[in-house]
């Protein structure tokens, strides 16, 4: 535990010295809100939305911006870093298992994505009345399970690429195809009706995560398929991750 303690205070300072990173993962989709807040227009209640502003709607898809941006790119990014120079391997001579840094990545990563979450949340209600999740048990559940969906393939693309540069080239098709589903990239009412079917069921799930901010529950299907996602590569992950 000590050792697991320091080395998180380690990754914590050097996450914390790379303020460009820092800044883009927690306030990007904030500002991103913010911007699209400030058109009059899109703050005006629409049938399209049923009867929510489009600033409303488009919310629970900025969430996805850094559940991507850490999940899926930065994790296994860095920890395909570490073992490319050596530090896992290095790391299994010492009393402070490899495990621990992959544990305190993981807690990093967690508080970046709720802080994030939390922000844009807050942000979101104060400045645009942007109505906080009205099924807060649904979408606590949804958040979670997408996110560890997420985490799960980001692991499971660690576990396989044995270099930075191979890690970036699973990391990016994987985050780029995370944020189209997701409706970043376009709202998904502009989406054909099965692409945006085909985003109900892939991680982070954000239908889920839009039924639970509108105050429906979240359909037990789709948090059952984030859950079986997480477990499924997850398990995969841990049984093809190799410390050097």
């Amino acid at each position: 535990m000590h050792a697991f303690r320091q080395i998180l205070r380690i990754e914590a300072r050097l996450y914390l010295r790379d303020l460009p990173t820092l800044l883009t993962t927690i306030g990007l989709p904030t500002l991103i809100l913010v911007v699209l807040g400030l058109v009059p227009s899109l703050r005006k209640p629409d049938p399209t939305f049923d009867g929510q502003t489009f600033v409303s709607y488009f919310a629970p898809s900025l969430l996805v911006v850094t559940l991507a941006m850490v999940g899926v790119n930065t994790l296994p990014t860095v920890l395909a870093t570490y073992r490319e120079r050596g530090v896992l391997r290095r790391l299994a001579t010492t009393p402070a298992h490899p495990a621990a840094l992959l544990a305190a990545q993981l807690v990093l990563a967690l508080a970046g994505i709720l802080a994030s979450a939390l922000l844009l949340i807050v942000v979101g209600r104060l400045a645009f009345g942007v109505p906080f999740p009205r099924h807060p048990l649904g979408f606590t559940l949804a958040f979670v399970l997408g996110t560890a969906a997420l985490l799960a393939l980001g692991l499971l693309v660690a576990a396989v690429a044995r270099t930075t540069k191979a890690a970036q080239a699973l990391a990016v098709p994987l985050f780029l195809v995370t944020m189209f589903f997701g409706g970043v990239y376009l709202p998904r009412f502009l989406l054909p009706d099965a692409v945006a079917r085909i985003g109900d069921y892939t991680p982070p799930g954000v239908q889920a995560l839009l039924d639970a901010w509108t105050g429906t529950s979240p359909q037990p299907l789709h948090l059952a398929i984030m859950a079986v996602i997480a477990v499924a590569a997850g398990a995969s992950a841990a049984k093809l991750f190799r410390w050097e």
